[in-house]
Parts: structure tokens; C-alpha cells; sequence
């Protein structure tokens, strides 16, 4: 199923860019275009990489502003 239509991304390549280590909506535009115009899909596509998200293997740790100062 197409997510994206704007940039022709589909489900299965969200869950394989999930699958190889990505854990936001952001990551994942920067990977595939999903979002980049319209937004339409976002949250979609957020739904889709949620599952992801719990699994604890961050590979880049987000850091607050206070953290990164």
C-alpha cells in the first residue's frame, strides 16, 4: 500500500527503514521522502514506525538542550 503518494513510499518501505534502525517520523523522511510535501501521510507513517519505537535500540540517543550544551 502506497503511504506517500506524493514520493510513491510505501508501507513496506517504512517498515523496512524501521527494521534497519530508524525511530522517528524525521529519520524516516530524511530516508525515504515520506512527508516532505504535503504531510498528509505523517501520521500514517507514524503509526507505522511506532512499534518500532519501543524496542530500545536507539542508535542515536535524542539529548534535551540542556544535555547537549
Amino acid at each position: 500500500m502506497y503511504v506517500c503518494i506524493c514520493n510513491g513510499v510505501t508501507e513496506r518501505q517504512i517498515r523496512e527503514a524501521a527494521a534497519s534502525g530508524c525511530r522517528s517520523v524525521a529519520e524516516l523522511t530524511m530516508r525515504t521522502g515520506c512527508g516532505a510535501n504535503c504531510g498528509t501521510c505523517l501520521d500514517t507513517a507514524a503509526a507505522l514506525l511506532e512499534p518500532s519505537q519501543g524496542d530500545g535500540d536507539n542508535r542515536f540517543p535524542i539529548l534535551s538542550l540542556s544535555q547537549a550544551a
